[in-house]
Parts: structure tokens; sequence; C-alpha cells
């Protein structure tokens, strides 16, 4: 069973988890973990996030914190945590930054292959699904797991251009921004199976 999150919400065995995975769970995977918060409040779609190289009890970075809220997003409270087997297993869905984080997901654990995307591949699998048809299962859970296996099925058909979400940190303020507005975009189609994404979150500069 996961841990509850800091912000008191629980996981129960009716929620869909999506898990964000990034290398020190302090910048982009955090900035995708709270986007979907804020996107998707009232969903029963659970988003935590965690690093291949994560140590435990980091805030974000100053720069990574004001970009996100730019895009809406709250970063008060967070952490980072170090990515686990635990973690990959219950996810529903695991969505990295890049490639590589892909690679040591499917390390930690190979039969999560099928349901781990980077979240540029996932944005563009999204975007080719059906929202109508999507849209006629009202279980958002169910809903859910039904996209991520109709993303399956279009994995090879649908080539994104980008697969990665450049690391900012250490970078300049615009490289925090310029990755915030990547993420937003590339969760969008996602979101919008359930609700639209805030203008607000692709308007950064």
């Amino acid at each position: 069973m996961v841990e509850p999150m800091e912000t008191g919400r629980h996981r129960s065995a009716s929620d869909f988890l999506l898990l964000f995975v990034c290398t020190a769970n302090i910048c982009r995977s955090p900035m995708a973990e709270r986007l979907t918060r804020a996107a998707l409040p009232a969903m029963p779609i659970v988003a935590m996030s965690a690093g291949t190289h994560g140590i435990p009890g980091r805030p974000m970075p100053v720069e990574a914190a004001a970009a996100l809220r730019e895009c809406g997003g709250n970063p008060d409270g967070f952490v980072s945590q170090p990515l686990t087997e635990e973690l990959v297993r219950a996810a529903d869905l695991v969505l990295t930054g890049a490639m590589e984080h892909r690679r040591e997901v499917v390390t930690i654990l190979p039969q999560a292959a099928s349901r781990t995307f980077t979240i540029m591949e996932f944005g563009a699998l999204a975007a080719a699904v059906s929202t109508a048809e999507l849209a006629e299962i009202d279980n958002r859970v169910l809903r859910a797991q039904t996209l991520v296996e109709q993303a399956r099925l279009l994995r090879g058909v649908v080539r994104p251009e980008d697969l990665d979400v450049a690391d900012p940190f250490g970078g300049p303020a615009r490289g925090y921004k310029a990755a915030a507005r990547q993420i937003a975009a590339g969760l969008a189609p996602f979101f919008g199976h359930f609700a639209p994404m805030p203008q607000r979150a692709l308007d950064v500069r």
C-alpha cells in the first residue's frame, strides 16, 4: 500500500495512481505532479512523483517552484523521495521526464514496461485517442485505464517529435520555465480526456 501523501489525501483501492519520475525528484517530476493535482483536483487520479537518484526530503529549487506557480501549480509542502519498486508496482501509469528514466523504471520492474512512457510520448499518444469515445466511460478510473491501454496500442504508430523534457537544474530561470511549459503541453492531451488544461499553464514565457 502506498503511503498517504503530505496533503493528507489517501489513495484508495478505487483510485488511479499516476507516478511521475525524473532524476532527483526536485524539478521535472514534481512540476508534473503538482500540475496534475491542479488540473484534476476532484478526480480519483492520485499524482505522485519520485526520483531515480532522489534524496528524501529535498524541496524544489526556487526557480522550479516559481515556474510551477506561473503555470498554476502549487509547490508548497513538496519534498523529494527516491524511486522504489513498491511505487512502480503500485502505479497504474508511470510518466517520466526522459527516456533514461523510463529505462530505469523498466529495469526496476520489467512488468511495468507496457504502462511506462515519457511525458511527451504519452502526450502524443493520448492526443491520438478519441476524446468522444473515452467520454462515454463515466467511471474516471476506468476511463484512465482505457486511455493507457489505447496509448499502448498506438506505440509505434504515433511517433512524437520529442521524447524528453530537458533537465533545467542548475540553469537559468528561463530553462525552468521552458521545462514547465513543455511538461504542461505534454500533459494537456491527457488532461483533456478529463478536464481542459488551464490556459495559464500553456502561456508561461
